[in-house]
């Protein structure tokens, strides 16, 4: 079994401490995993990506295809559109509903959302919001894991809750209980969504 998963979105938005969360629990799992370098970081507000993939078996490139990407996680809608090159056939795209315009010549929203609403595969939610109205404004990120959580299938549901509890139990206890708050929130508002 293998999954390919391609993290996007903005400068400051998160997407290396996702990577990180679903990296540990592949890691805990026993899973062979390869990560591309992640573009764009020295600048905040500048795009970031990242592959990650994860398998039972080899893994030769820790490069993704296109064409071959089963999962796109994404902080920002038009970052998700971005990657749609990438994306299988049966791939799905998990991102917030929010924008960040970052560049002069972002596209409309209405084009934008119409784009993605006509793949057979999204799921959106205003992830900021969500995590702002439970007292989380820094957790939006983990939000959106939750909400990709079962569409990773390679890790559990379980598996990436108990990497959330690792990754955040060096820094405290209240910061572990916020960020699992929020994993269950996105995980709760996806659900919802089927």
């Amino acid at each position: 079994m293998k999954k390919d998963i391609i993290l996007a979105g903005v400068g400051g938005q998160g997407i290396l401490t996702i990577a990180t969360i679903i990296a540990d629990a592949a890691t805990a799992a026993g899973l062979k995993l390869k990560q591309a370098e992640v573009h764009g970081m020295s600048q905040r507000g500048g795009d970031v990506q990242s592959n990650l993939r994860l398998s039972t078996g080899d893994i030769y490139s820790d490069l993704i295809k296109k064409g071959d990407a089963d999962l796109i996680i994404s902080m920002e809608p038009m970052e998700a559109l971005r990657y749609l090159p990438y994306l299988a056939g049966d791939g799905w795209i998990v991102t917030s509903s929010h924008t960040f315009r970052n560049i002069p010549d972002y596209p409309e929203e209405d084009a934008l959302f119409q784009e993605l609403g006509a793949l057979p595969h999204v799921a959106t939610l205003p992830i900021e919001d969500v995590a702002k109205d439970n007292g989380l404004p820094k957790s939006a990120n983990v939000v959106l894991l939750g909400m990709a959580a079962k569409y990773i299938e390679i890790l559990s549901v379980d598996q990436l809750r108990q990497s959330v509890v690792r990754i955040f139990g060096a820094k405290s206890e209240k910061m572990v209980e916020a960020n699992l708050k929020a994993f269950e929130l996105g995980l709760a508002a996806v659900n919802s969504l089927s």
